[in-house]
């Protein structure tokens, strides 16, 4: 019960104080998934690109870190082919403390700056380290397929 309390707290904080750039719907019948898309921003890579992702509470929520899966396809070293996202406040940097907000205002960072540190797709940090070029060639011709409106 103190789960879902705390989910309808973040998620009235959210709906109060929107994030420019990322929508948050929470399903209908399970406040324990949130249906979240990410603009791109205007200096990424992935400008004119919206990518979904799914944002799951676990039941013992805060104690331990949602689980966030992209559904639309990206070409990012931090985001690997099942969607799923690197970055540590969802994994070891995990505290209660830490709100929704955050973890979506990281979520979005992360996909505008993509960084070949601390990657999930290996192949593509190489290419960012070694010819950004066709790096960003690359992520804007899969925004452009798979992620533009």
């Amino acid at each position: 019960m103190t789960a879902l309390r705390r989910i309808q707290k973040e998620l009235k904080d959210i709906t109060e104080r929107p994030i420019d750039g990322i929508t948050v719907e929470a399903q209908e019948d399970n406040l324990f998934i949130w249906n979240c898309s990410v603009k791109g921003a205007s200096d990424s890579p992935y400008k004119g690109g919206t990518f979904r992702f799914k944002l799951e509470l676990p039941n013992n929520f805060p104690f331990k870190a949602p689980s966030v899966t992209f559904q639309t396809k990206i070409y990012h070293p931090g985001i690997n082919e099942e969607g799923h996202i690197c970055v540590p406040i969802l994994r070891d940097e995990w505290k209660p403390s830490v709100t929704l907000s955050t973890v979506l205002a990281v979520i979005q960072e992360k996909v505008n700056s993509p960084s070949p540190d601390d990657p999930f797709e290996p192949d593509i940090a190489a290419l960012l380290k070694t010819d950004k070029p066709k790096f960003l060639e690359t992520a804007k011709t899969w925004t452009k397929t798979h992620a533009a409106k």
